[in-house]
């Protein structure tokens, strides 16, 4: 069984994973064609983090006013504990959504001005993930929305910004990133079928049940490295270098078709951003190498 300090180690490097990941891959790809700017780099580095910060805060604020973290499984939430008082918990969300609109502020002055209805875009779904009266994260929608925001458009807006240009190692690098990021939100809503049903929030793997829910994991993982194979093809060989990632994806595999259940999946959550982290820094090293 995980201990406390093992779910926030997790939970920490789930959120660093899912925020450096997606910019790690879409600055190699603009070194790919050499177009590496460093400090648009930084500044989507920026953006990056504080969504999925802010997405936590405000996911943790939500669940937390509709009791929806009472029977929690894993780590304890700010306030479904009582640790922290709801107000300040949202007002760190929107804080973190005011960072990430000035940064993404002056990419879009700096590249193109549609971008900022793209970042609007993205801080409404990081909010109404579990915000609002009807959170789409509630009907079974939260991954197909991982999968665009910090898949499709963080790696390809990534690129877009130093390129000025949208790259096919760009959108075959956002598909296997979103593969990847989604698999995590997978693994972790099938850890809380039980208790998701109960409190009657009706995510995907409640909607698909447990079974469905682990294929769908093992295909996710499977997407991100038939995009390696694809990019090894057309691009380059070096990007076979992410393959050396497998391994650390073969363990989070391995405890799902197990069939493991409850707090045993948590330690899948750490593997998997670990697997994601290594995927990504290789995968940009053979974009690099490109």
């Amino acid at each position: 069984m995980a201990t406390p300090a093992q779910w926030l180690e997790g939970a920490r490097l789930r959120t660093w994973s899912a925020s450096i990941t997606p910019v790690l891959v879409g600055s190699g790809a603009a070194a790919a064609v050499d177009a590496f700017v460093w400090w648009k780099a930084a500044l989507a580095l920026v953006v990056s983090v504080a969504l999925q910060v802010g997405s936590n805060y405000a996911n943790d604020y939500s669940d937390g006013i509709r009791g929806t973290d009472d029977h929690r499984v894993g780590p304890q939430r700010l306030v479904g504990s009582g640790a922290a008082k709801p107000a300040a918990v949202k007002a760190a969300a929107f804080a973190c959504f005011a960072l990430a609109a000035v940064c993404g502020l002056v990419l879009a002055l700096t590249t193109a001005w549609w971008l900022i209805l793209i970042g609007a875009a993205a801080v409404a779904a990081a909010w109404f993930y579990t915000g609002g009266a009807r959170p789409y994260g509630y009907n079974a929608l939260g991954e197909i929305s991982v999968f665009i925001f910090f898949g499709l458009v963080a790696v390809i807006g990534t690129t877009f910004v130093q390129a000025d240009t949208v790259t096919w190692p760009a959108v075959a690098g956002a598909l296997g990133i979103g593969a990847q990021t989604c698999a995590l939100l997978v693994a972790n809503n099938l850890r809380d079928i039980p208790t998701d049903r109960v409190s009657g929030k009706r995510t995907l793997a409640v909607v698909m049940g447990d079974r469905m829910t682990r294929t769908l994991y093992v295909v996710l993982q499977a997407v991100a490295y038939v995009m390696v194979l694809l990019l090894a093809v057309t691009t380059t060989p070096w990007t076979l270098l992410a393959l050396l990632a497998v391994p650390l994806a073969l363990r989070p595999v391995a405890t799902i078709l197990r069939g493991t259940t409850g707090r045993a999946l948590i330690p899948v959550l750490r593997d998997t951003g670990v697997a994601e982290l290594a995927y990504a820094v290789l995968l940009t090293v053979g974009l690099i190498l490109t």
